[in-house]
C-alpha cells in the first residue's frame, strides 16, 4: 500500500509541475497564468496609466509579447526580476485602453517545475502607477550634465536647433539599464543647460528592427514632401540587416511619424548612422553613412532625402582602423587667423581609441559634393587625430541648423569597454558639456579641430570661492578647499607658466585618499590625466588609466578650464585646443585641488574655483 501510494503522489506531484497555475497577483487588474517553466500570461486590466515591470539587472533579458485584441503589437526585451527587484521601468498602457491586454512572457532561466517558476519576484511585484517616479536615486547622477531621467542612454541622435529650441535626441532603452529595446528618446532645452524631457520614445522599434542613430534637419524648401520647415529625420532600422529609413515631424519635434516607403536605402553590407545635410553649393541633400566593417564612409546625394544616389567613398586604410567605423559627421569651417575654409569629417570608431575602447576620430580635408580628400602632412600621409584624448568622449555629432553659424558638438560620455557596468541602475550614461568646433593651424603646420565649452557654460558659475590673481607653485603643494554645496561640483579656471620646471601637478583629492592627478610636461608639451586611484574602479579592468593629451600651445603656457561634476571631469585647454573627458566615481566628493611643481617654481596666474549654480 505504501508503495502504491508512493506512485500516486509521485503522478499527481507530476501532473501539478505540468499543469498551467493560475495566480490572481496581489494587484487587482492583473491575473498571472503559468504555462510552463520558462513561459507565463500576464493578463492586464486597468485603467492605469502605467504598468510598472520590475527588473534584475544580473539575469538575462525575457522576451516580452504585447498583444493586444489577440493580435502582437510589439516584443520588448526586459530583465524580468527572478529573486530580487533592483528597480522598476514603466510599460505605457495608454494605448491600449478598451483593449484586451496580454503580456507573453519567455525567460532564459531554467526552472524544475511550474511551481518554482511562479515564485520568481516579478510576478508578486508588478504594479500599476498614474505616474513615473523618476526622482534621483543615484549619487553619481551628474548635476548639470544631461542625462535620461531613467534607462539607457548612449549615441546623441538626430540633433537640431529650430525656433530658439535646441532638440537632443537619443539611443534609449526605457525598458532597463542596459542596451536593449533601442529607440529615440528625447530631451529640448532653451539653454543647452536645462533640459525638459519627454517621458515616451519619439521613434520606436519597429518591424524593420531597433531604431539606431542617425541625423535630423529642417527641410525649409519642403523638398521632401513632409511639409515646409518640417524636421526630418534618417535613422538606421536595425533587425535582420541594417537599412536606413525616414521619419519626420511636423509639430516641432513633438511627435514622429515613420515614412511609409521606408527603407529608403538598402546595401548588402553593414551600415548605419546616416548623417545629412543640405549642401548650399551643390543645391542637393548629401548624406554621409557609416560602412561600419569597411573601414570607410560612404557620401549619398539626394535631391528630396527619399531617393538616393552613392557618390564615393572615403578612409579604407586611412586613420585608425582598429575598430568599425561609426557615427559621422560632415561640415566646413573657417579657420582660425586666416581666410581659409575646410571641411571637418568625424569619425567615431570602436574599439581602436588611443587609450583603448570607443574614441572620436577626425580628419581635415576638402568636399566638392561627392568625394572628400583628405590633408595630408608632410610626408605625404594623412595623420590620425583625435577630438578628444580621454576615455569617455564617442559618438560626437553636431546640431543641425545651429544658430549664428555655429557648430555645437555633443557625444555620449562613456566608453564601450564598460559603459554597462559602471556603478549606477536608475539610468546609465551621460553626455558631455556642449562644445564649439573651430579649426586652428598648429605649430607643424596642420590643421586641427579645437573643442572649447559652449558660451552657455559660463551662466553655470556661482561664486567664486577661490580667487588668486597670482601664487608660486613649487615641490611644497598649495592646497585649495573645492566647493562643498552641489556635491563638490564646481569649474576650475587657471593660467600656468612653467618657467623651467619639468612638470606642473594638479591633485583633486578627498578625505578618503581618493584622488585624480593631472600632470603638464612643457618639454613634451603634454598634459595627462590619472583616474587610477579615482574612486570606485573595480567594476572593470579597463576603468583604471592614464590619459596623455598634446597641449597644441603656442608657447610653453597653459590656460585650463576644468569641469568636475559628479562622477566626471571635463579638461579643456588653450580655449579647447586639447581636451579630455574620464569619468570617475569618487566614494566622496573631492575636496581639495592640490598644485606643485617639481624642479622649480612654476606660476599660476588667475586661479578661479566657481561654484554650479
Amino acid at each position: 500500500m505504501k508503495i502504491i501510494a508512493k506512485a500516486v503522489m509521485s503522478l499527481v506531484a507530476m501532473s501539478l509541475s505540468a499543469a498551467t497555475i493560475t495566480v490572481l497577483a496581489s494587484e487587482p487588474g492583473i491575473k498571472i497564468e503559468h504555462l510552463g517553466t520558462n513561459n507565463t500570461i500576464v493578463r492586464v486590466d486597468s485603467d492605469s496609466k502605467y504598468l510598472l515591470l520590475p527588473v534584475q539587472e544580473s539575469i538575462d533579458d525575457a522576451t516580452v509579447k504585447i498583444i493586444v485584441d489577440g493580435k502582437l503589437e510589439r516584443t520588448l526585451a526586459v530583465r524580468m526580476a527572478k529573486s530580487k527587484v533592483d528597480y522598476t521601468v514603466p510599460l505605457d498602457l495608454t494605448p491600449y485602453k478598451g483593449h484586451d491586454l496580454i503580456l507573453d512572457v519567455v525567460t532564459s532561466q531554467s526552472r524544475s517545475s511550474v511551481r518554482e517558476a511562479k515564485d520568481d519576484a516579478c510576478w508578486n511585484n508588478l504594479a500599476f502607477a498614474d505616474t513615473i517616479d523618476t526622482t534621483n536615486r543615484e549619487k553619481y547622477r551628474p548635476i548639470y550634465h544631461h542625462t535620461p531621467l531613467y534607462g539607457w542612454m548612449n549615441d546623441p541622435n538626430g540633433m537640431v536647433y529650430k525656433d530658439g529650441v535646441w532638440h537632443l535626441c537619443y539611443q534609449w532603452n526605457p525598458y532597463g539599464s542596459k542596451w536593449q529595446n533601442l529607440s529615440w528618446g528625447q530631451s529640448t532645452s532653451r539653454d543647452l543647460i536645462h533640459w525638459d524631457h519627454q517621458l515616451n520614445p519619439v521613434v520606436e522599434p519597429d518591424g524593420l528592427g531597433m531604431i539606431f542613430s542617425g541625423s535630423s534637419a529642417i527641410d525649409t524648401a519642403n523638398s521632401a514632401g513632409f511639409g515646409k520647415d518640417a524636421i526630418v529625420s534618417m535613422y538606421t532600422s536595425a533587425g535582420t540587416s541594417q537599412i536606413q529609413s525616414l521619419a519626420w515631424s511636423d509639430d516641432n519635434g513633438t511627435t514622429y511619424h515613420k515614412y511609409p516607403g521606408n527603407p529608403v536605402i538598402t546595401l548588402e553590407s553593414e551600415a548605419r548612422d546616416p548623417n545629412m545635410f543640405w549642401n548650399d553649393e551643390t543645391k542637393l541633400w548629401t548624406l554621409v553613412l557609416a560602412h561600419a566593417l569597411d573601414h570607410e564612409m560612404l557620401i549619398f546625394t539626394s535631391p528630396d532625402m527619399k531617393e538616393w544616389t552613392l557618390k564615393s567613398a572615403f578612409g579604407k586604410g586611412l586613420g585608425s582602423q582598429d575598430g568599425v567605423w561609426e557615427c559621422p559627421d560632415l561640415f566646413k569651417l573657417p579657420v582660425e587667423g586666416s581666410d581659409e575654409s575646410k571641411w571637418v569629417l568625424l569619425c567615431n570608431i570602436n574599439p581602436g581609441g588611443p587609450f583603448g575602447g570607443s574614441a572620436t576620430q577626425y580628419f581635415i580635408g576638402d568636399f566638392d559634393g561627392t568625394t572628400f580628400t583628405p590633408d595630408r602632412d608632410a610626408s605625404g600621409n594623412v595623420p590620425t587625430k583625435w577630438m578628444d584624448y580621454g576615455k569617455d568622449h564617442y559618438a560626437t555629432v553636431s546640431f543641425s541648423n545651429a544658430p549664428d553659424n555655429r557648430r555645437t558638438v555633443i557625444g555620449w560620455m562613456s566608453n564601450w569597454q564598460y559603459a554597462a557596468e559602471v556603478p549606477t541602475m536608475q539610468f546609465r550614461s551621460a553626455n558631455t558639456l556642449p562644445r564649439e568646433v573651430g579649426l586652428f593651424k598648429g605649430n607643424d603646420g596642420q590643421i586641427y579641430a579645437s573643442s572649447a565649452p559652449s558660451p552657455e557654460l559660463l551662466s553655470l558659475r556661482g561664486k567664486a570661492v577661490t580667487d588668486v590673481k597670482s601664487i608660486k607653485a613649487g615641490a611644497k603643494a598649495r592646497n585649495y578647499n573645492l566647493p562643498s554645496v552641489n556635491d563638490g561640483a564646481c569649474e576650475i579656471v587657471m593660467d600656468i607658466e612653467p618657467g623651467r620646471t619639468s612638470d606642473v601637478t594638479l591633485t583633486l583629492s578627498n578625505h578618503k585618499g581618493e584622488k585624480v592627478v593631472m600632470t603638464y610636461n612643457p618639454a613634451e608639451e603634454t598634459m595627462s590625466f590619472d583616474r587610477r586611484e579615482s574612486g570606485v574602479t573595480d567594476f572593470s579592468q579597463d576603468f583604471p588609466a592614464v590619459t596623455v593629451s598634446p597641449t597644441f600651445g603656442k608657447d610653453s603656457r597653459l590656460s585650463l578650464r576644468i569641469f568636475i561634476d559628479r562622477s566626471s571631469i571635463e579638461v579643456f585647454g588653450n580655449d579647447g585646443r586639447f581636451v579630455m573627458t574620464n569619468l570617475v566615481f569618487p566614494t566622496t566628493s573631492y575636496t581639495t585641488l592640490s598644485l606643485s611643481a617639481a624642479n622649480g617654481k612654476a606660476k599660476i596666474n588667475n586661479l578661479k574655483i566657481y561654484t554650479i549654480k
